[in-house]
């Protein structure tokens, strides 16, 4: 990417240029939501590698970039349109990391993480998952509901609910807001996910 010179360490180059580029989002929690994921990930796994922690920070990078980033009317469906983002955020962060000088086999670790961030897939895709997904509920919930409303924000909590892992779910049960509607949506929100989750 231009205008990214390497400088000293990689790893510490890559997460710089995450946040530069993040800072710029049009979308107000991003920045609040790219750090908060990398606090999740670290207070659910504190030896969590740099593949990790990059990814964490990185995973959203794409809707940062408004020539680059997709568009959900483009998609049939919300999950392909996940798969896509997911896609896209990948390969700008593998263009960070080249950029920044990262090691190859870090690279290849990113990339696929990120690919995975939405759906999960393995030990590690699950934690940067979960560690996503919780910190949807913590921070981007209520500027989410500012924008789009009830129905669209309980349509769009029911989904991140259902991807989470069984015990995280756990974590978003006892999450509570200041504003009561969103405590009110959230209940809402878990009896309609309860009707369609297996028992577990």
């Amino acid at each position: 990417m231009c205008g990214l010179a390497v400088t000293g360490n990689s790893i510490v180059c890559t997460k710089q240029q995450i946040r530069v580029l993040i800072a710029g989002s049009k979308v107000p929690e991003d920045p609040r939501h790219a750090e908060n994921t990398l606090e999740w990930l670290l207070r659910l796994e504190p030896e969590a590698d740099e593949a990790l922690q990059i990814a964490a920070l990185g995973h959203d990078i794409e809707r940062a970039i408004e020539s680059r980033k997709v568009q959900r009317a483009d998609f049939a469906d919300y999950d392909t349109f996940k798969a896509a983002h997911a896609r896209n955020s990948a390969i700008i962060l593998k263009e960070v990391m080249d950029a920044c000088g990262v090691a190859p086999d870090i690279v290849k670790k990113v990339y696929r993480l990120v690919c995975r961030h939405e759906v999960g897939g393995g030990e590690r895709a699950d934690l940067l998952r979960d560690a996503d997904g919780i910190s949807y509920f913590d921070v981007n919930l209520p500027l989410y509901y500012e924008r789009n409303g009830w129905e669209e924000t309980k349509w769009r909590c029911v989904w991140g609910y259902r991807r989470l892992s069984p015990k995280m779910r756990q974590v978003i049960e006892d999450i509570s807001y200041e504003h009561q509607a969103l405590n009110a949506l959230i209940q809402e929100m878990i009896r309609n996910a309860a009707m369609s989750l297996p028992d577990s």
